[in-house]
């Protein structure tokens, strides 16, 4: 039973939200607000626990307002100057006075960083201590999901079900979406009612163009930009798409002050579900309603395929939000649900497997990896080819195709993601 009009709705608003920075180390960030907050005082000391996957996440990318990377400048940061109740983002009001004094916390050695004595893939705990006082707040499961709140050992707050419930949704259970569902409601909702996604595509190419306009990490959409000004690219559909989503990773990795809007709490993800299918929309001179469709069938099939791929895994976002800015992008060019399944199956037998190793400037080429095949596999779609069941791991059921994708994430590459994280834990 395909889920109600509201329960689509209500999915896209909990998933597809603003965020601040890269979702990890703001993850850590909003976790240190709540202690500080809970403990009344401002911290002498933190004591930071996080999961081996946020950790890989947190490592190599910069904390917006601090000119830092790593975990524990977004500790402090946000300890001294988040507020938690911004969620993803907490930093936003983050002074020049506070920033120091988060600085001078790390170099005094008063944050502590280390793993946590459980196996979950998204957590975090942060305690902190002032005057003989300590404070204690947990996350777990999603990047904004503070599930426990301690005041010297007194637990004074407890978010109902609050372990597990991304454990169960990543092995399926319940879990209702398929993708002619979302096709369905894509197509036919009220556009009153799906409007509001125009505010991600407006959001999102605002850092998209801040790209654009200097040297943001790698500037890889810079570029692109700049090859297309010498005539040596082409100022075409695929090129546009490509670049904007790069330009906008380049400045989110580089630390920007400015929201993005993020899908499955990943800001890499909401812009590569968003920005691929702008810039089709752009160029092929689309209407709002269009767009909003098509923006609407992007960030539903990545929340779907997340579902069961889970918050964090070894297998890249980039591919998956790239398979549903592809599914956006084959309805602006006039596809319907057929189209879709067969560019998911594209995308599945072309650039599966693809690791995570950590949030970082080099993301933004991942995305244009993603969004390149994400282009190819929609106009293979509207010209009727796709790979066939026969092959690998697709299957004629796309939801089930689906699934395997996920499974091999989920399950297949437990080893990859530890052998990842010790080559980038132990670098010399």
């Amino acid at each position: 039973m395909s889920p109600s009009k509201q329960a689509f709705l209500d999915l896209i608003h909990q998933e597809v939200v603003p965020a601040l920075g890269c979702t990890e180390p703001i993850a850590v960030a909003l976790t240190a607000a709540r202690a500080a907050e809970a403990l009344g005082a401002v911290p002498e000391r933190l004591c930071v626990e996080v999961s081996a996957n946020l950790l890989k996440n947190g490592m190599g990318v910069m904390v917006p307002g601090t000119g830092e990377m790593g975990l524990n400048i977004a500790a402090a940061a946000g300890a001294l100057g988040g507020k938690s109740a911004l969620g993803l983002e907490c930093l936003r009001d983050l002074t020049p006075a506070q920033v120091d004094a988060a600085g001078a916390m790390l170099k005094a050695g008063r944050v502590e960083l280390k793993l946590p004595g459980n196996d979950l893939l998204l957590y975090c705990t942060v305690t902190a201590a002032a005057a003989g006082h300590t404070a204690k707040a947990e996350l777990r499961d999603s990047h904004a999901n503070i599930t426990r709140v301690w005041r010297d050992g007194e637990l004074i707050f407890e978010k109902e079900d609050a372990a597990g419930a991304e454990n169960r949704s990543a092995a399926g259970e319940d879990w209702p979406l398929t993708l002619a569902g979302i096709y369905e409601f894509a197509a036919t909702a009220p556009l009153q009612d799906i409007a509001f996604i125009l505010e991600a595509a407006r959001m999102n190419r605002q850092v998209a163009e801040e790209g654009l306009t200097r040297q943001y990490g790698l500037a890889v959409g810079k570029s692109m930009d700049a090859q297309v000004r010498r005539r040596i690219l082409a100022d075409d559909m695929p090129t546009f798409a490509v670049k904007l989503t790069a330009a906008a990773a380049d400045a989110l990795m580089a630390g920007v002050m400015m929201p993005v809007m993020s899908n499955s709490g990943s800001g890499n993800q909401g812009i590569t579900c968003t920005m691929p299918v702008v810039a089709c929309a752009i160029r092929q001179e689309k209407s709002d309603e269009e767009l909003a469709r098509a923006l609407i069938m992007s960030h539903l099939a990545s929340i779907h395929i997340k579902h069961h791929l889970g918050r964090l895994s070894a297998h890249c976002g980039a591919m998956v939000a790239g398979t549903a800015a592809a599914c956006g992008i084959a309805m602006l060019l006039g596809g319907g649900l057929k189209e879709m399944e067969m560019t998911v199956r594209n995308m599945v037998g072309n650039i599966a497997g693809m690791i995570c190793d950590g949030a970082k400037p080099s993301c933004s080429m991942k995305l244009t990896s993603g969004v390149s095949t994400a282009v190819i596999s929609a106009m293979m779609a509207m010209d009727g080819h796709c790979v066939t069941p026969v092959e690998g791991i697709i299957e004629e059921d796309v939801d089930k195709c689906i699934r395997n994708l996920t499974a091999i994430g989920r399950d297949g590459m437990n080893e990859t993601d530890r052998v990842v994280l010790g080559i980038m834990t132990h670098k010399c």
